[in-house]
């Protein structure tokens, strides 16, 4: 067994015990298991929302896309900020309306503001659809980072097996507290290791950061700037603000919300998590410098840039603990995601049917349902080949589908109503699902248009299609309303 390896079994093994500690001296009713009894301070919400942020997309997409789409990449570095802003003045929101109602999911807000039980179901279901492919996302980065970082000692679908079956084990024994301590060493790891390589790569090759980039404009002359067909202009801006304006709306992302113990912990953390978002540049470091030095990495096997590079640079114990940070990052928010889904479909969708289930009830078959829910994830793993980033795009176009009916829930006056939200939900989703099922885009469903519309990100379609729907459905019952007492005001 060479070091690499035992470094990366004595982190799982570490995560493991601190995820199974966590839960030592609480009651693990839901509450305390989906959001931690309210109790998360600034720090553990900042971990914790960078564990679920900062993942094996950060680790593996980030270099891979640097390493293979080029100045494309840079989206990631705006969307990130542009969704902090926004999260200074939502979040606090959330947190107050969540605490006075007590609610535990994603899905109860949108059920409690809107008065509606069917439309929770609704975005439970959302929610749950669009988790599976990022789950994926983080299993598929587990075994390439464990196979990789181990020399091929373990094969990707052993570690993937693996490390799911640790991250269940303490899911279901300590929920939500369990994600935030093994975030605490995650995190601590991620940003020794990203800017260690984004600082000593470039040096170690090339002599220098600029010289780095000269060397990649050399070699593939216009590959750091936008293209003028496909990730073009209008690409990269659809595509930032989509994913900006479905940053907070992933279900894990958004429950993580209710954990805080005051509204100030997100003011705080909308001031120091853009300056964490830095740590992306020092991956795209990595990406960019692996074009010259492993070349021919091709499709999905861009996302091996990174991993590839340190076995050629690094001694076997320096890559055991890149591939154990890189282990982490998968851990944290695949513990997250098995979490939440679980707990959207019990309670958003199983007690909704079934009213009168118990807390305890409902508690027990959540926790009972994270190996289900993690068997069908292996089950997509293993069937699916695309890349880490495409995945998390895809998953990002359904759940900004939630935004707009979130938006205006946040109104003193909403005038959108309970059917105006579920429309508008529902046909942003089916665009969404119809041109992902059909393999279209906007280019090939309509070629007469111009180039910068059809290069649109096709989540930002849907988002526009939601938008019309949901104002022009909850326009016509309030309309016939205005109208009729205007008669009888006549």
């Amino acid at each position: 067994m060479n070091a690499a390896l035992v470094i990366i079994f004595a982190f799982l093994l570490l995560s493991l015990y601190l995820g199974l500690q966590a839960r030592k001296g609480k009651d693990m009713n839901l509450e305390q298991w989906t959001v931690g009894g309210r109790g998360f301070g600034t720090m553990f919400v900042f971990l914790l929302m960078a564990g679920e942020i900062y993942t094996t997309f950060t680790f593996l997409g980030g270099s891979g896309w640097a390493y293979g789409k080029g100045g494309s990449t840079f989206y990631i570095i705006a969307y990130g900020c542009l969704a902090y802003v926004l999260s200074y003045w939502m979040l606090p929101n959330v947190w107050k309306y969540a605490k006075e109602h007590r609610l535990m999911s994603q899905s109860d807000f949108f059920a409690r503001k809107y008065d509606s039980p069917i439309l929770g179901v609704l975005v439970a279901l959302v929610g749950v659809v669009a988790l599976i492919p990022y789950l994926v996302l983080q299993l598929k980065g587990l075994g390439i980072i464990v196979s990789q970082a181990s020399y091929g000692t373990i094969s990707p679908t052993a570690a993937i097996w693996i490390g799911v079956l640790a991250v269940t084990i303490y899911v279901m024994i300590s929920g939500i507290h369990g994600s935030a301590w093994t975030a605490v060493v995650k995190d601590i790891m991620i940003l020794v290791v990203a800017v260690f390589l984004g600082i000593y790569l470039p040096f170690h090759y090339y002599g220098g950061i600029q010289p780095m980039f000269e060397a990649v404009e050399q070699a593939k002359p216009g590959f750091l700037a936008l293209p003028d067909k496909g990730m073009s202009v209008s690409w990269f801006i659809s595509t930032v603000l989509l994913t900006a304006l479905g940053f907070y709306m992933w279900p894990h992302t958004f429950g993580s919300i209710y954990s805080a113990k005051s509204a100030n912990v997100f003011r705080k953390n909308a001031i120091v998590l853009p300056i964490y978002q830095l740590i992306l540049l020092f991956v795209f470091f990595v990406g960019f410098t692996a074009i010259l030095q492993v070349p021919g990495l091709e499709g999905s096997d861009a996302d091996l840039a990174l991993l590839k590079l340190s076995v050629k640079t690094f001694d076997p114990w320096v890559v055991g603990l890149i591939g154990a940070a890189g282990l982490l990052t998968a851990m944290v928010p695949g513990s997250m995601i098995l979490m939440t889904a679980s707990t959207l479909l019990v309670k958003n969708v199983y007690q909704v049917f079934a009213p009168s289930a118990t807390d305890e009830q409902v508690a027990k078959l959540a926790k009972y349902l994270v190996p289900v829910i993690a068997l069908v994830s292996l089950y997509v793993t293993f069937r699916g080949g695309d890349t880490i980033v495409a995945l998390l795009l895809m998953g990002y176009s359904l759940v900004t589908q939630l935004f707009p009916s979130f938006l205006f829930s946040l109104w003193k006056q909403n005038f959108i109503t309970k059917q105006g939200a579920f429309a508008g939900i529902l046909a942003g989703v089916a665009t969404v699902a119809y041109i992902t099922l059909s393999s279209s885009s906007i280019g090939t469903l309509f070629p007469s248009l111009p180039q910068a519309v059809q290069d649109l990100n096709v989540g930002i379609v849907a988002l526009i299609i939601n938008m019309v729907v949901t104002v022009v459905v909850s326009w016509i019952p309030f309309h016939t309303v205005s109208t009729n007492e205007r008669k009888q005001v006549m």
